[in-house]
């Protein structure tokens, strides 16, 4: 599947009902979603088990899905976001396994792990714990960071080492009564990590 045609299907996507500030919840814009999955499936690392940690409505995880990985499940902290996550990958006509838990307590092994973890713009390091599970429980991960991540994630992923990673742009709708504009260009950066 085109990265065009991913990003138009994955904008059909039920985005949050409530967002929390706190939990950094803020939407991965489809654009956005279909560049990481198409990156990821380039690769070859989206025909196995794939985990979305922090998968909130479910966008990466369906998109994972859609481009063909074998089993796929997304965790998540907040329940009211995991229902919207059924849904969507009901509407969407995937199997997807959602699970409620904390980040940390993520078990088990998978081949690639897809996320959007918290930039740490309401608490520094909220990403830390993303980055720890998903190099505890996979073997690949992509993964968006804000701009300017390069040199700390160097140092973080210890053994772990970066093949790939590029800027790109996240457009960031207005989410919380703080956000002034209708929609903020956001630099970020993309990486691909293997242990």
């Amino acid at each position: 599947m085109k990265q065009r045609k991913l990003e138009m299907l994955l904008e059909k996507i039920e985005g949050f009902d409530s967002p929390s500030a706190a939990l950094e919840q803020y939407a991965t814009p489809a654009v956005l979603a279909a560049e990481l999955l198409h990156f990821a499936y380039m690769q070859g690392d989206l025909e196995d088990t794939v985990s979305d940690l922090g998968c909130g409505t479910g966008i990466l995880a369906i998109g994972a899905k859609m481009l063909g990985a074998e089993k796929v499940v997304g965790f998540d902290l907040d329940k009211k976001a995991l229902e919207v996550a059924r849904r969507n990958a009901e509407v969407m006509g995937v199997d997807v396994e959602f699970v409620h838990c904390d980040i940390s307590e993520i078990q088990g092994h998978t081949h690639t792990v897809v996320m959007n973890p918290p930039f740490g713009a309401q608490a520094k390091g909220n990403d830390r714990p993303f980055l720890l599970s998903a190099l505890r429980t996979s073997d690949v991960v992509y993964s968006i960071h804000n701009s300017g991540s390069h040199d700390f994630i160097t140092r973080f992923i210890g053994d772990a080492r970066i093949t790939d990673w590029y800027s790109t742009a996240f457009p960031l709708k207005r989410t919380f009564k703080f956000h002034k504009k209708d929609v903020e260009m956001i630099n970020v950066e993309m990486y691909r990590i293997m242990r």
